[in-house]
């Protein structure tokens, strides 16, 4: 399988997760997945594989340096690695700001932005919920 197919695949799990969560949060199919991390846990396995397919081809990968991190960003299994690393912890992430929300009762009108904001741009809609989240417990 092409690394570009794997590519398409990881997006197409991450996807409807997402949706399931800022759409139907409390649906028990949506609770079981977060509850056991179905997703984040074959998006974990595919980015071990690519990991380890990029730490063969170009050795250990060096993170010191913009430069040398640029470097790494111009090997596809390498930027597949990273991809799916970004999905699934942003996804993790997404799934505790559900779980932290069992608790706290904030509405759904609200979370979505939130759950949104972490899909697009990760710490983005962290750091909304975790304003939010300041607010409700004050």
């Amino acid at each position: 399988m092409s690394p570009s197919e794997v590519f398409s695949i990881a997006n197409m799990m991450a996807m409807p997760m997402w949706i399931l969560m800022i759409f139907l949060p409390k649906w028990k199919v949506t609770r079981f997945l977060i509850d056991y991390k179905i997703i984040p846990i074959l998006l974990s396995v595919i980015y071990i594989i690519y990991i380890f397919i990029s730490i063969q081809a170009g050795g250990m990968m060096d993170f010191g340096s913009l430069a040398s991190v640029m470097e790494l960003f111009t090997q596809q299994n390498a930027v597949l690695a990273g991809w799916v690393h970004y999905l699934t912890f942003d996804l993790v992430v997404g799934m505790w700001m559900l779980d932290q929300n069992k608790k706290l009762q904030i509405h759904q009108a609200i979370m979505a932005p939130c759950l949104l904001g972490a899909f697009m741009f990760g710490p983005l809609g962290f750091f909304l919920f975790m304003i939010i989240k300041f607010i409700k417990e004050k």
